[in-house]
């Protein structure tokens, strides 16, 4: 994604990426290494985007969007708010109360945290973006201070009575995601 975005020009079509990653602990550019606190055999990797640390891990929806922020008329907080509410809008779809919060980026379901933010704009384009946890292991998530929050609990769309897997989930986010970043026909 760095490379795409280094090599985008002003006629490069965007594209949003939808994956799952292996085991890892991401510390973001100003991260506190305090709050990795017992990361064990899962790799701990320093990237280039946002926030503090998180895990990434089977189970869990990754999204890139690879925006051009400028053509797409976009702020950087109107992506993290269509980040964000994309996920609030996928969980109504199951009738699941979700919401974010202005000082601390993310969806939350009752005081728990489903989706993590994380992104970083360069040359006027976007890439690392939003992590969704579907059905995973969360006990990684207690080897850390998630987002830089003592004692945050996480959540699932699995633990929300949402049975998914990770294709089903990004195939329903998809129309939302391009709905809330006005890329919708």
């Amino acid at each position: 994604m760095q490379r795409f975005t280094d090599e985008r020009d002003s006629t490069t079509p965007d594209e949003i990426w939808f994956l799952e990653h292996p085991p890892v602990f991401t510390l973001g550019m100003n991260a506190n290494r305090a709050h990795v606190l017992a990361p064990g055999d899962i790799p701990v990797v320093q990237i280039d985007r946002g926030g503090q640390v998180t895990y990434h891990g089977p189970g869990q929806l990754v999204v890139y969007p690879l925006i051009n922020l400028r053509r797409a008329n976009l702020g950087i907080r109107d992506l993290v708010t269509a980040l964000e509410r994309s996920v609030i809008d996928l969980t109504a779809d199951h009738d699941v109360q979700a919401e974010c919060r202005r000082n601390a980026p993310g969806v939350y379901v009752d005081g728990r945290k489903l989706a993590s933010v994380g992104i970083r704009v360069r040359r006027g384009a976007s890439y690392h973006g939003l992590a969704v946890n579907v059905k995973l292991d969360l006990e990684p998530f207690g080897r850390i201070n998630p987002c830089g929050y003592e004692g945050l609990q996480m959540t699932q769309l699995a633990d929300l009575g949402v049975a998914s897997s990770v294709a089903a989930a990004a195939d329903a986010l998809e129309p939302h995601l391009l709905r809330t970043l006005g890329f919708a026909a």
